[in-house]
């Protein structure tokens, strides 16, 4: 399993150093008995899925958890397809089998849920900064002009 097969300008490893890769042949990793029972340990219900191709490694454990019962958010910009529509179509198939779509700013802020909360503050606000766009030059924008903790 090579983790930098394609260039990210990161490894996928580095965002979560020692957790262990599941290297598997079936394209549903809800196939994989280890990552099923990995998903159980963690003894949440809600999972937070995005994955290289929207129509394969997303769609798939996306809809058999979905009929195991776990709620299903889909993080539709941190996915993508063999094309647009291919995509689409995915994310049309997952919603309709109950999976709530969001984007990586939602699950990002969500998680963050108060800029008060000063222990993630400066992690979260230059993840928005260098990839928000726009709200991250909101961020850059607000920080200059009313102060350090501003939130944009």
């Amino acid at each position: 399993m090579n983790p930098r097969s394609f260039d990210l300008g990161f490894s996928t490893r580095e965002l979560a150093p020692g957790q262990k890769p599941f290297d598997r042949t079936s394209m549903n990793a809800w196939e994989d008995l280890d990552f099923v029972e990995a998903v159980k340990a963690t003894g949440r219900r809600k999972l937070v899925i995005a994955g290289l191709w929207t129509e394969v490694c997303v769609v798939l454990p996306a809809l058999s958890a979905l009929a195991q019962g776990y709620e299903v958010y889909v993080v539709t910009d941190a996915s993508g397809g063999v094309s647009p529509q291919a995509h689409e179509h995915a994310v049309q198939r997952m919603v309709q089998a109950g999976a709530v779509p969001v984007t990586w700013v939602q699950v990002l802020l969500e998680l963050q849920r108060d800029w008060a909360r000063t222990e993630t503050y400066g992690a979260v606000t230059d993840v928005v900064k260098e990839h928000g766009g726009a709200y991250g030059l909101g961020i850059v924008y607000a920080q200059a002009v009313i102060g350090a903790h501003a939130a944009g």
